[in-house]
Protein backbone atom coordinates (compact mmCIF):
# COMPACT_ATOMS: atom_id res chain seq x y z
CA UNK A 1 0.00 0.00 0.00
CA UNK A 2 1.43 3.46 -0.60
CA UNK A 3 0.68 5.51 2.01
CA UNK A 4 1.67 9.59 1.89
CA UNK A 5 3.75 11.92 3.63
CA UNK A 6 2.70 13.72 6.59
CA UNK A 7 2.35 17.58 6.94
CA UNK A 8 -0.69 18.64 7.55
CA UNK A 9 -1.29 19.06 11.06
CA UNK A 10 1.16 15.36 11.67
CA UNK A 11 -1.16 13.52 9.08
CA UNK A 12 -1.01 13.29 5.39
CA UNK A 13 -1.01 16.19 3.61
CA UNK A 14 -3.77 14.88 1.13
CA UNK A 15 -6.31 14.64 4.26
CA UNK A 16 -6.46 18.53 3.50
CA UNK A 17 -7.72 17.85 0.35
CA UNK A 18 -9.92 14.83 0.81
CA UNK A 19 -11.52 16.86 3.72
CA UNK A 20 -12.16 20.33 1.75
CA UNK A 21 -13.92 17.75 -1.04
CA UNK A 22 -16.07 16.22 1.34
CA UNK A 23 -16.69 19.27 3.40
CA UNK A 24 -18.19 20.84 -0.07
CA UNK A 25 -20.12 18.00 -0.78
CA UNK A 26 -21.85 17.89 2.49
CA UNK A 27 -22.21 21.55 1.97
CA UNK A 28 -24.73 20.82 -0.99
CA UNK A 29 -26.24 17.85 0.31
CA UNK A 30 -27.52 19.57 3.75
CA UNK A 31 -28.57 22.51 1.96
CA UNK A 32 -30.62 20.91 -0.31
CA UNK A 33 -32.08 18.66 2.65
CA UNK A 34 -32.77 21.90 4.60
CA UNK A 35 -35.06 23.35 1.85
CA UNK A 36 -36.21 20.40 0.69
CA UNK A 37 -39.68 19.73 2.56
CA UNK A 38 -40.47 22.81 2.69
CA UNK A 39 -40.06 23.51 -0.93
CA UNK A 40 -42.03 20.63 -2.02
CA UNK A 41 -44.70 21.83 0.40
CA UNK A 42 -44.83 25.54 -0.17
CA UNK A 43 -44.07 26.05 -3.20
CA UNK A 44 -45.13 22.52 -5.06
CA UNK A 45 -48.19 22.81 -2.35
CA UNK A 46 -48.12 19.03 -1.99
CA UNK A 47 -49.36 17.89 1.19
CA UNK A 48 -47.56 17.17 4.25
CA UNK A 49 -47.82 13.07 3.28
CA UNK A 50 -46.54 13.53 -0.13
CA UNK A 51 -44.10 16.13 1.22
CA UNK A 52 -42.34 13.74 3.57
CA UNK A 53 -42.76 10.36 1.62
CA UNK A 54 -40.61 11.94 -1.04
CA UNK A 55 -38.47 13.26 1.54
CA UNK A 56 -38.24 9.80 3.47
CA UNK A 57 -37.59 7.86 0.12
CA UNK A 58 -34.91 10.30 -1.22
CA UNK A 59 -33.00 10.13 1.84
CA UNK A 60 -33.52 6.16 1.48
CA UNK A 61 -32.34 5.90 -1.65
CA UNK A 62 -29.06 8.00 -0.01
CA UNK A 63 -28.44 5.32 1.82
CA UNK A 64 -29.48 2.34 -0.35
CA UNK A 65 -27.17 3.27 -3.65
CA UNK A 66 -23.93 3.54 -1.70
CA UNK A 67 -23.93 -0.76 -1.64
CA UNK A 68 -23.59 -0.83 -5.06
CA UNK A 69 -21.58 2.09 -5.43
CA UNK A 70 -18.66 0.81 -3.35
CA UNK A 71 -18.76 -2.60 -5.48
CA UNK A 72 -18.49 -0.96 -8.43
CA UNK A 73 -15.44 0.89 -7.19
CA UNK A 74 -14.04 -1.80 -5.76
CA UNK A 75 -13.96 -3.91 -8.42
CA UNK A 76 -14.04 -2.39 -11.36
CA UNK A 77 -14.00 2.22 -11.35
CA UNK A 78 -11.45 2.77 -8.12
CA UNK A 79 -12.45 5.14 -5.55
CA UNK A 80 -11.27 8.52 -7.22
CA UNK A 81 -13.31 8.27 -10.67
CA UNK A 82 -16.47 6.86 -8.81
CA UNK A 83 -15.67 10.02 -6.36
CA UNK A 84 -16.04 12.31 -9.28
CA UNK A 85 -18.48 10.62 -11.26
CA UNK A 86 -20.73 10.90 -8.72
CA UNK A 87 -20.01 14.59 -7.72
CA UNK A 88 -20.85 15.37 -11.42
CA UNK A 89 -24.24 13.36 -11.40
CA UNK A 90 -25.22 15.39 -7.75
CA UNK A 91 -24.34 18.34 -9.14
CA UNK A 92 -26.59 18.86 -12.27
CA UNK A 93 -29.40 17.07 -9.86
CA UNK A 94 -28.99 20.49 -7.64
CA UNK A 95 -28.80 22.45 -10.61
CA UNK A 96 -32.41 20.95 -12.04
CA UNK A 97 -34.16 21.89 -8.07
CA UNK A 98 -33.11 24.98 -9.52
CA UNK A 99 -36.21 25.15 -12.23
CA UNK A 100 -39.15 24.95 -10.03
CA UNK A 101 -40.97 27.18 -12.15
CA UNK A 102 -44.28 29.75 -10.78
CA UNK A 103 -45.14 28.99 -7.23
CA UNK A 104 -48.43 26.54 -8.20
CA UNK A 105 -52.23 28.10 -7.76
CA UNK A 106 -53.81 26.60 -4.47
CA UNK A 107 -57.61 25.37 -4.87
CA UNK A 108 -60.13 23.81 -2.87
CA UNK A 109 -62.55 21.52 -3.66
CA UNK A 110 -65.82 22.17 -1.63
CA UNK A 111 -68.57 19.65 -1.56
CA UNK A 112 -67.35 18.47 -4.69
CA UNK A 113 -67.27 22.29 -6.21
CA UNK A 114 -63.82 23.80 -6.86
CA UNK A 115 -62.92 27.15 -6.21
CA UNK A 116 -59.77 29.05 -6.54
CA UNK A 117 -57.99 30.28 -3.74
CA UNK A 118 -57.35 34.22 -3.30
CA UNK A 119 -54.02 34.99 -2.02
CA UNK A 120 -52.73 37.51 -0.02
CA UNK A 121 -49.24 38.62 1.43
CA UNK A 122 -48.37 35.45 0.21
CA UNK A 123 -43.76 35.14 -0.22
CA UNK A 124 -42.81 32.14 -1.97
CA UNK A 125 -39.80 31.53 -0.03
CA UNK A 126 -38.70 29.05 2.88
CA UNK A 127 -40.06 31.47 5.24
CA UNK A 128 -43.35 33.04 5.92
CA UNK A 129 -44.23 36.53 5.93
CA UNK A 130 -46.33 36.01 8.87
CA UNK A 131 -49.25 38.09 7.21
CA UNK A 132 -50.39 35.53 4.78
CA UNK A 133 -54.66 34.78 4.03
CA UNK A 134 -56.25 33.05 1.87
CA UNK A 135 -59.66 33.23 0.80
CA UNK A 136 -62.08 31.34 -1.60
CA UNK A 137 -64.89 33.45 -3.20
CA UNK A 138 -68.65 32.16 -2.44
CA UNK A 139 -71.75 34.14 -3.56
CA UNK A 140 -69.16 37.04 -4.51
CA UNK A 141 -67.73 37.31 -0.78
CA UNK A 142 -64.08 36.82 0.03
CA UNK A 143 -64.09 34.07 2.92
CA UNK A 144 -61.07 33.30 4.59
CA UNK A 145 -60.46 29.46 5.41
CA UNK A 146 -60.17 28.70 9.07
CA UNK A 147 -59.88 25.26 9.90
CA UNK A 148 -61.44 23.88 13.24
CA UNK A 149 -60.25 21.50 15.99
CA UNK A 150 -62.35 18.24 13.97
CA UNK A 151 -61.00 18.95 10.62
CA UNK A 152 -63.87 20.62 9.49
CA UNK A 153 -63.32 24.20 8.12
CA UNK A 154 -65.16 27.20 8.54
CA UNK A 155 -65.22 30.18 5.97
CA UNK A 156 -65.55 33.17 7.71
CA UNK A 157 -66.98 36.61 6.69
CA UNK A 158 -65.57 40.05 6.60
CA UNK A 159 -67.25 40.71 9.98
CA UNK A 160 -65.81 37.59 11.25
CA UNK A 161 -69.19 35.68 11.58
CA UNK A 162 -69.22 31.69 9.77
CA UNK A 163 -70.59 32.15 6.92
CA UNK A 164 -70.65 28.44 5.64
CA UNK A 165 -69.44 25.59 7.97
CA UNK A 166 -67.68 22.28 5.15
CA UNK A 167 -66.90 19.00 7.07
CA UNK A 168 -63.93 17.31 6.63
CA UNK A 169 -64.70 15.33 3.97
CA UNK A 170 -66.60 17.99 1.86
CA UNK A 171 -63.07 19.94 2.24
CA UNK A 172 -60.43 19.22 -0.34
CA UNK A 173 -57.36 21.30 -1.05
CA UNK A 174 -54.70 20.87 -3.60
CA UNK A 175 -52.55 22.66 -6.53
CA UNK A 176 -52.39 22.66 -9.93
CA UNK A 177 -48.62 21.17 -10.57
CA UNK A 178 -47.17 21.08 -14.39
CA UNK A 179 -46.31 17.45 -14.98
CA UNK A 180 -43.60 18.57 -16.75
CA UNK A 181 -41.92 20.62 -13.73
CA UNK A 182 -43.08 17.71 -11.22
CA UNK A 183 -40.90 15.37 -13.63
CA UNK A 184 -37.95 17.80 -13.85
CA UNK A 185 -37.86 17.38 -9.51
CA UNK A 186 -38.41 13.84 -9.82
CA UNK A 187 -35.79 13.75 -12.28
CA UNK A 188 -33.24 16.36 -9.92
CA UNK A 189 -33.78 13.61 -6.55
CA UNK A 190 -33.04 10.60 -8.89
CA UNK A 191 -29.66 12.30 -9.91
CA UNK A 192 -29.15 13.15 -6.16
CA UNK A 193 -29.16 9.43 -4.99
CA UNK A 194 -27.21 7.89 -8.10
CA UNK A 195 -24.40 10.31 -7.55
CA UNK A 196 -24.06 10.09 -4.03
CA UNK A 197 -24.19 6.17 -4.36
CA UNK A 198 -20.93 6.65 -6.30
CA UNK A 199 -19.46 9.56 -3.91
CA UNK A 200 -20.56 7.95 -0.21
CA UNK A 201 -18.94 5.25 0.26
CA UNK A 202 -15.50 6.22 -1.79
CA UNK A 203 -14.26 9.44 -0.32
CA UNK A 204 -13.92 7.52 2.95
CA UNK A 205 -12.29 4.54 1.19
CA UNK A 206 -9.33 7.25 -0.28
CA UNK A 207 -9.22 8.42 3.60
CA UNK A 208 -8.45 4.93 4.68
CA UNK A 209 -5.61 4.56 1.70
CA UNK A 210 -3.74 7.68 3.26
CA UNK A 211 -2.90 5.33 6.37
CA UNK A 212 -0.93 1.79 6.54
CA UNK A 213 -2.39 -0.52 8.21
CA UNK A 214 -1.02 -0.10 11.56
CA UNK A 215 -0.84 3.32 11.09
CA UNK A 216 -1.71 4.79 14.80
CA UNK A 217 -2.62 8.31 13.33
CA UNK A 218 -5.77 6.47 11.16
CA UNK A 219 -8.48 7.37 13.40
CA UNK A 220 -7.49 10.58 14.49
CA UNK A 221 -7.42 10.98 10.51
CA UNK A 222 -11.12 10.13 10.16
CA UNK A 223 -12.21 12.00 12.39
CA UNK A 224 -10.47 15.04 11.29
CA UNK A 225 -12.52 13.99 7.92
CA UNK A 226 -15.85 13.74 10.12
CA UNK A 227 -15.71 17.39 10.92
CA UNK A 228 -15.35 18.28 7.74
CA UNK A 229 -18.76 16.85 7.45
CA UNK A 230 -20.14 18.61 9.83
CA UNK A 231 -18.40 21.83 8.80
CA UNK A 232 -19.88 21.55 5.64
CA UNK A 233 -23.44 20.99 6.90
CA UNK A 234 -23.57 23.87 9.64
CA UNK A 235 -22.51 26.48 6.76
CA UNK A 236 -24.86 25.24 3.87
CA UNK A 237 -27.85 25.15 6.23
CA UNK A 238 -27.20 28.69 7.18
CA UNK A 239 -26.44 30.03 4.11
CA UNK A 240 -28.42 27.82 1.44
CA UNK A 241 -31.80 28.94 3.31
CA UNK A 242 -30.91 32.27 3.80
CA UNK A 243 -30.31 33.03 0.27
CA UNK A 244 -33.43 30.73 -0.84
CA UNK A 245 -35.02 33.62 1.80
CA UNK A 246 -33.40 36.84 0.14
CA UNK A 247 -33.27 35.64 -3.45
CA UNK A 248 -35.23 32.68 -3.82
CA UNK A 249 -35.56 29.27 -3.62
CA UNK A 250 -33.35 28.46 -6.93
CA UNK A 251 -30.74 30.37 -5.33
CA UNK A 252 -30.47 28.52 -2.27
CA UNK A 253 -29.81 25.29 -4.60
CA UNK A 254 -27.75 26.88 -7.25
CA UNK A 255 -25.29 27.26 -4.60
CA UNK A 256 -25.83 23.52 -3.26
CA UNK A 257 -24.27 22.71 -6.74
CA UNK A 258 -21.72 24.93 -6.74
CA UNK A 259 -20.94 23.37 -3.75
CA UNK A 260 -21.29 20.04 -5.35
CA UNK A 261 -18.94 20.94 -7.88
CA UNK A 262 -16.34 22.44 -5.92
CA UNK A 263 -16.00 19.02 -4.40
CA UNK A 264 -15.64 17.77 -7.87
CA UNK A 265 -12.64 20.26 -8.69
CA UNK A 266 -11.01 19.30 -5.62
CA UNK A 267 -10.33 15.70 -7.19
CA UNK A 268 -9.90 16.91 -10.98
CA UNK A 269 -7.50 19.45 -10.31
CA UNK A 270 -5.45 17.82 -7.22
CA UNK A 271 -1.85 18.89 -8.63
CA UNK A 272 -1.04 14.84 -8.89
CA UNK A 273 -1.44 15.10 -5.30
CA UNK A 274 -3.57 12.18 -5.29
CA UNK A 275 -2.15 9.97 -8.46
CA UNK A 276 -1.39 7.05 -6.35
CA UNK A 277 -4.79 6.35 -4.21
CA UNK A 278 -8.05 5.35 -5.05
CA UNK A 279 -7.18 3.90 -8.46
CA UNK A 280 -8.55 0.86 -10.18
CA UNK A 281 -8.04 -1.94 -8.85
CA UNK A 282 -4.98 -3.47 -10.94
CA UNK A 283 -6.91 -6.68 -11.50
CA UNK A 284 -10.02 -5.15 -13.25
CA UNK A 285 -9.47 -6.65 -16.66
CA UNK A 286 -10.93 -4.55 -19.39
CA UNK A 287 -11.37 -1.16 -19.14
CA UNK A 288 -15.92 -0.48 -18.31
CA UNK A 289 -16.14 2.60 -16.79
CA UNK A 290 -18.01 3.95 -20.19
CA UNK A 291 -20.03 1.24 -19.43
CA UNK A 292 -21.04 1.95 -15.95
CA UNK A 293 -21.16 5.48 -16.27
CA UNK A 294 -23.91 4.69 -19.06
CA UNK A 295 -25.61 2.02 -16.99
CA UNK A 296 -26.24 4.55 -14.24
CA UNK A 297 -27.28 7.18 -16.28
CA UNK A 298 -29.98 4.98 -17.44
CA UNK A 299 -30.29 4.05 -14.09
CA UNK A 300 -31.71 7.38 -13.32
CA UNK A 301 -35.57 6.79 -14.66
CA UNK A 302 -35.78 3.74 -13.03
CA UNK A 303 -35.20 5.52 -9.57
CA UNK A 304 -37.75 8.48 -11.10
CA UNK A 305 -40.37 5.70 -11.48
CA UNK A 306 -39.68 4.58 -7.53
CA UNK A 307 -40.47 7.85 -7.01
CA UNK A 308 -43.50 8.59 -9.06
CA UNK A 309 -44.77 5.62 -7.45
CA UNK A 310 -43.77 6.49 -3.90
CA UNK A 311 -45.77 10.20 -4.67
CA UNK A 312 -48.91 8.42 -5.88
CA UNK A 313 -49.06 5.20 -3.07
CA UNK A 314 -52.14 5.23 -0.98
CA UNK A 315 -52.51 4.54 2.35
CA UNK A 316 -54.23 1.37 3.79
CA UNK A 317 -58.01 1.32 4.92
CA UNK A 318 -57.55 1.94 9.07
CA UNK A 319 -57.95 -1.53 11.06
CA UNK A 320 -57.57 -3.52 7.95
CA UNK A 321 -54.62 -5.43 9.70
CA UNK A 322 -50.17 -5.91 8.69
CA UNK A 323 -51.03 -7.78 5.21
CA UNK A 324 -53.10 -4.39 3.50
CA UNK A 325 -50.26 -2.55 5.22
CA UNK A 326 -47.95 -4.56 3.23
CA UNK A 327 -49.61 -4.34 0.07
CA UNK A 328 -50.06 -0.90 0.35
CA UNK A 329 -46.56 -0.07 0.63
CA UNK A 330 -44.91 1.71 -2.72
CA UNK A 331 -42.59 0.12 -4.76
CA UNK A 332 -39.57 1.32 -3.04
CA UNK A 333 -41.14 0.16 0.38
CA UNK A 334 -41.41 -3.24 -0.48
CA UNK A 335 -38.00 -3.30 -1.85
CA UNK A 336 -36.40 -1.94 1.15
CA UNK A 337 -38.14 -3.53 3.66
CA UNK A 338 -37.97 -7.33 1.51
CA UNK A 339 -33.98 -7.01 0.96
CA UNK A 340 -33.69 -6.26 4.20
CA UNK A 341 -35.80 -9.09 6.14
CA UNK A 342 -34.35 -11.22 3.68
CA UNK A 343 -30.49 -10.33 4.20
CA UNK A 344 -30.59 -10.42 8.00
CA UNK A 345 -31.24 -14.16 8.19
CA UNK A 346 -29.81 -15.37 5.21
CA UNK A 347 -26.06 -13.76 6.20
CA UNK A 348 -26.93 -15.27 10.07
CA UNK A 349 -27.67 -19.01 7.93
CA UNK A 350 -24.13 -18.44 6.25
CA UNK A 351 -22.72 -17.31 9.52
CA UNK A 352 -23.79 -20.42 11.15
CA UNK A 353 -22.76 -22.80 8.46
CA UNK A 354 -19.27 -20.94 7.67
CA UNK A 355 -17.97 -19.60 10.84
CA UNK A 356 -17.35 -20.87 14.36
CA UNK A 357 -19.47 -20.83 17.39
CA UNK A 358 -18.60 -17.62 18.34
CA UNK A 359 -18.11 -15.94 15.59
CA UNK A 360 -21.84 -16.81 14.79
CA UNK A 361 -22.81 -15.30 17.90
CA UNK A 362 -20.83 -12.44 17.35
CA UNK A 363 -22.79 -12.21 13.85
CA UNK A 364 -26.11 -12.51 15.85
CA UNK A 365 -25.01 -9.38 18.27
CA UNK A 366 -24.19 -7.27 15.07
CA UNK A 367 -27.75 -8.33 13.61
CA UNK A 368 -29.34 -7.37 16.75
CA UNK A 369 -27.60 -3.87 16.71
CA UNK A 370 -27.90 -3.33 13.11
CA UNK A 371 -32.18 -4.02 13.97
CA UNK A 372 -31.73 -1.41 17.09
CA UNK A 373 -29.72 1.16 14.77
CA UNK A 374 -33.14 1.13 12.29
CA UNK A 375 -35.40 2.36 15.27
CA UNK A 376 -32.90 5.35 16.31
CA UNK A 377 -32.66 6.51 12.59
CA UNK A 378 -36.23 6.40 11.93
CA UNK A 379 -36.66 8.74 15.01
CA UNK A 380 -33.40 10.89 14.52
CA UNK A 381 -34.34 11.74 10.79
CA UNK A 382 -37.59 13.66 12.23
CA UNK A 383 -35.31 16.81 11.67
CA UNK A 384 -36.11 16.87 7.58
CA UNK A 385 -39.56 16.60 7.76
CA UNK A 386 -41.64 16.81 11.15
CA UNK A 387 -39.36 18.94 12.82
CA UNK A 388 -39.12 21.47 9.74
CA UNK A 389 -42.63 21.40 9.49
CA UNK A 390 -43.07 22.06 13.26
CA UNK A 391 -40.24 24.88 13.52
CA UNK A 392 -42.09 26.54 9.79
CA UNK A 393 -45.76 26.34 11.49
CA UNK A 394 -45.36 26.19 15.54
CA UNK A 395 -41.99 28.04 16.78
CA UNK A 396 -41.05 31.42 17.61
CA UNK A 397 -37.89 32.44 15.02
CA UNK A 398 -36.51 34.89 16.95
CA UNK A 399 -33.33 35.21 18.63
CA UNK A 400 -33.25 37.59 21.46
CA UNK A 401 -35.73 39.88 19.59
CA UNK A 402 -32.37 40.34 17.15
CA UNK A 403 -33.08 38.21 14.35
CA UNK A 404 -35.06 35.48 12.92
CA UNK A 405 -33.89 32.17 11.47
CA UNK A 406 -36.42 30.34 9.11
CA UNK A 407 -37.26 27.18 9.70
CA UNK A 408 -34.99 25.66 7.06
CA UNK A 409 -32.12 27.15 9.30
CA UNK A 410 -33.52 25.26 12.34
CA UNK A 411 -31.59 22.01 11.17
CA UNK A 412 -27.95 23.59 11.97
CA UNK A 413 -28.45 23.00 15.54
CA UNK A 414 -27.58 19.61 15.10
CA UNK A 415 -24.05 20.39 12.94
CA UNK A 416 -23.43 22.99 15.44
CA UNK A 417 -23.91 20.76 18.87
CA UNK A 418 -21.70 17.87 16.65
CA UNK A 419 -18.78 20.55 15.81
CA UNK A 420 -18.80 21.41 19.07
CA UNK A 421 -19.37 18.64 21.95
CA UNK A 422 -18.01 15.60 19.61
CA UNK A 423 -14.15 16.40 21.00
CA UNK A 424 -16.07 16.49 24.87
CA UNK A 425 -17.34 12.92 24.26
CA UNK A 426 -14.43 11.72 22.99
CA UNK A 427 -12.61 13.13 26.56
CA UNK A 428 -15.74 11.67 28.43
CA UNK A 429 -15.66 8.26 27.10
CA UNK A 430 -11.80 8.66 27.61
CA UNK A 431 -11.70 9.40 31.15
CA UNK A 432 -14.39 6.54 31.86
CA UNK A 433 -12.19 3.55 30.18
CA UNK A 434 -9.31 4.66 32.44
CA UNK A 435 -11.57 4.26 35.46
CA UNK A 436 -13.01 0.51 33.84
CA UNK A 437 -16.55 2.87 33.49
CA UNK A 438 -17.13 3.11 29.96
CA UNK A 439 -20.36 1.79 28.64
CA UNK A 440 -20.31 -1.30 26.28
CA UNK A 441 -21.53 -1.20 23.17
CA UNK A 442 -25.10 -2.30 23.59
CA UNK A 443 -25.31 0.35 26.39
CA UNK A 444 -24.39 3.30 24.08
CA UNK A 445 -27.06 2.06 21.54
CA UNK A 446 -29.12 1.69 24.29
CA UNK A 447 -28.60 5.07 25.37
CA UNK A 448 -28.90 6.83 22.21
CA UNK A 449 -32.38 5.19 21.54
CA UNK A 450 -33.75 6.54 24.78
CA UNK A 451 -31.84 10.03 24.44
CA UNK A 452 -33.61 10.65 21.38
CA UNK A 453 -37.34 9.68 22.74
CA UNK A 454 -35.88 12.53 25.77
CA UNK A 455 -35.57 15.11 22.60
CA UNK A 456 -39.06 14.60 21.92
CA UNK A 457 -40.29 14.89 24.93
CA UNK A 458 -38.05 17.77 26.05
CA UNK A 459 -40.05 19.22 22.97
CA UNK A 460 -43.44 18.61 24.40
CA UNK A 461 -42.99 20.06 27.65
CA UNK A 462 -41.96 23.25 25.91
CA UNK A 463 -45.37 23.20 23.79
CA UNK A 464 -46.98 24.02 27.22
CA UNK A 465 -45.38 27.59 27.06
CA UNK A 466 -46.75 28.18 23.66
CA UNK A 467 -47.59 32.03 23.13
CA UNK A 468 -51.06 33.11 22.23
CA UNK A 469 -50.45 32.38 18.38
CA UNK A 470 -49.77 28.87 19.62
CA UNK A 471 -45.62 28.92 19.14
CA UNK A 472 -43.10 27.62 20.57
CA UNK A 473 -39.96 29.41 21.78
CA UNK A 474 -37.13 28.60 19.34
CA UNK A 475 -35.11 27.47 22.32
CA UNK A 476 -37.33 24.57 23.24
CA UNK A 477 -36.11 23.25 19.73
CA UNK A 478 -32.63 23.87 19.98
CA UNK A 479 -32.53 21.57 23.68
CA UNK A 480 -34.02 19.07 21.69
CA UNK A 481 -31.89 19.42 19.08
CA UNK A 482 -28.97 19.06 22.01
CA UNK A 483 -30.45 15.89 23.44
CA UNK A 484 -30.57 13.93 20.44
CA UNK A 485 -27.00 15.14 18.87
CA UNK A 486 -25.81 13.61 22.28
CA UNK A 487 -28.17 10.62 21.49
CA UNK A 488 -26.44 10.47 18.11
CA UNK A 489 -22.49 10.53 19.54
CA UNK A 490 -23.50 7.39 21.25
CA UNK A 491 -24.08 5.49 18.06
CA UNK A 492 -23.40 7.40 15.03
CA UNK A 493 -19.30 7.17 15.62
CA UNK A 494 -19.06 3.46 17.46
CA UNK A 495 -21.54 1.75 14.68
CA UNK A 496 -19.11 1.15 11.85
CA UNK A 497 -16.42 0.42 13.51
CA UNK A 498 -18.86 -2.14 15.15
CA UNK A 499 -19.41 -3.45 12.52
CA UNK A 500 -16.08 -4.26 11.02
CA UNK A 501 -15.04 -5.75 14.74
CA UNK A 502 -18.00 -8.37 14.88
CA UNK A 503 -18.59 -9.48 11.64
CA UNK A 504 -16.67 -12.21 9.50
CA UNK A 505 -14.00 -11.27 7.56
CA UNK A 506 -14.84 -12.76 4.43
CA UNK A 507 -18.30 -10.65 4.67
CA UNK A 508 -17.50 -7.61 6.17
CA UNK A 509 -17.89 -5.18 2.71
CA UNK A 510 -21.42 -7.30 2.60
CA UNK A 511 -22.21 -6.63 6.66
CA UNK A 512 -21.60 -2.75 5.54
CA UNK A 513 -23.94 -3.20 2.92
CA UNK A 514 -27.10 -4.27 5.64
CA UNK A 515 -25.41 -1.42 8.05
CA UNK A 516 -26.84 1.17 5.69
CA UNK A 517 -29.45 -0.70 4.25
CA UNK A 518 -30.43 -0.78 8.02
CA UNK A 519 -30.35 3.16 7.76
CA UNK A 520 -32.14 3.28 4.05
CA UNK A 521 -34.95 1.20 6.11
CA UNK A 522 -35.44 3.92 8.55
CA UNK A 523 -35.34 7.12 6.81
CA UNK A 524 -38.08 5.42 4.79
CA UNK A 525 -40.18 4.78 7.92
CA UNK A 526 -38.93 8.14 9.24
CA UNK A 527 -41.02 9.52 6.14
CA UNK A 528 -43.83 7.32 7.07
CA UNK A 529 -43.61 8.42 10.53
CA UNK A 530 -43.55 12.35 9.56
CA UNK A 531 -46.84 11.22 7.57
CA UNK A 532 -48.72 10.56 10.40
CA UNK A 533 -47.76 14.56 11.78
CA UNK A 534 -49.29 15.32 8.70
CA UNK A 535 -51.39 18.63 9.06
CA UNK A 536 -54.29 20.17 6.52
CA UNK A 537 -53.11 23.14 4.67
CA UNK A 538 -54.21 25.23 2.09
CA UNK A 539 -51.75 27.21 -0.23
CA UNK A 540 -48.94 25.10 2.32
CA UNK A 541 -50.12 27.19 4.87
CA UNK A 542 -51.76 25.24 7.80
CA UNK A 543 -55.21 26.57 8.50
CA UNK A 544 -55.63 26.32 12.60
CA UNK A 545 -52.41 26.16 14.30
CA UNK A 546 -53.85 24.93 17.93
CA UNK A 547 -54.60 21.83 15.84
CA UNK A 548 -51.11 21.95 14.36
CA UNK A 549 -49.71 21.82 17.72
CA UNK A 550 -51.93 19.77 19.31
CA UNK A 551 -50.86 17.25 16.29
CA UNK A 552 -47.46 17.57 16.54
CA UNK A 553 -47.49 17.06 20.50
CA UNK A 554 -49.13 13.76 19.79
CA UNK A 555 -46.96 12.34 17.57
CA UNK A 556 -43.78 13.68 19.53
CA UNK A 557 -45.48 12.03 22.47
CA UNK A 558 -46.19 8.66 21.44
CA UNK A 559 -42.36 8.06 19.57
CA UNK A 560 -40.82 9.76 22.61
CA UNK A 561 -42.00 7.59 24.96
CA UNK A 562 -41.59 4.59 22.56
CA UNK A 563 -38.38 5.18 21.66
CA UNK A 564 -37.57 5.34 25.68
CA UNK A 565 -38.79 2.35 26.28
CA UNK A 566 -37.17 0.42 23.55
CA UNK A 567 -34.28 1.79 24.67
CA UNK A 568 -35.21 0.90 28.31
CA UNK A 569 -35.84 -2.98 26.30
CA UNK A 570 -32.29 -2.87 24.86
CA UNK A 571 -30.43 -1.73 28.26
CA UNK A 572 -32.29 -4.83 29.82
CA UNK A 573 -30.36 -6.72 26.78
CA UNK A 574 -27.08 -5.09 26.78
CA UNK A 575 -25.18 -7.50 29.12
CA UNK A 576 -26.48 -10.91 27.00
CA UNK A 577 -26.08 -9.35 23.65
CA UNK A 578 -22.29 -8.09 25.38
CA UNK A 579 -21.58 -12.23 26.15
CA UNK A 580 -22.55 -12.84 22.46
CA UNK A 581 -19.61 -9.85 21.63
CA UNK A 582 -16.77 -12.11 22.74
CA UNK A 583 -14.90 -9.40 23.96
CA UNK A 584 -15.16 -6.83 21.05
CA UNK A 585 -15.25 -3.66 22.60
Amino acid sequence: MTTASADWFGHPRQLARLFTTEMWERFGFYGMRALLTLYLTKHFLFNDRTASGIYGGTAAMVYLTPVIGGLLADRYLGSKRSVKFGALVMAAGYFLLCFGGEPVQPWANIDGVRHTVVQENVVDRPSASGRERRYVVLDSQKLLIHGEADGSISLLAPDGHVARHVAASGFEPGGDRSPLITAVILLALAMITIGNGFFKPNIATMVGELYGPDDPRKDAGFTIFYMGINLGALLSQILCPLLADVIGWWAGFLVAAIGMLLSWAGLQFDGGRLAAFGNPPADRGKDRSLLIYVVALVTVPVVMLLFENLMNATPEATGTGIIAYILALSLMGKLLFGTFLIAVPVILVYAWRNGSRAEFQMMVAAMILITFNTVFWTLFEQAGTSLTLFADRNTDLSVFGLFSLSAAQTQFFNALFIVTLAPVLVVVWGWLRRRGLEPSIPVKFAIGIAGVGVGFLFLVWGTAFADATFKVSVWWLAGMYLLQTLAELCISPVGLSMITKLSLARIVALMMGVWYLSIAVAEYVGGVIAQIASVDTVGGQVTNPKLSLDTYVHVFTVIGWVSVAIGAVLLLLAWPIKKLMHGVT
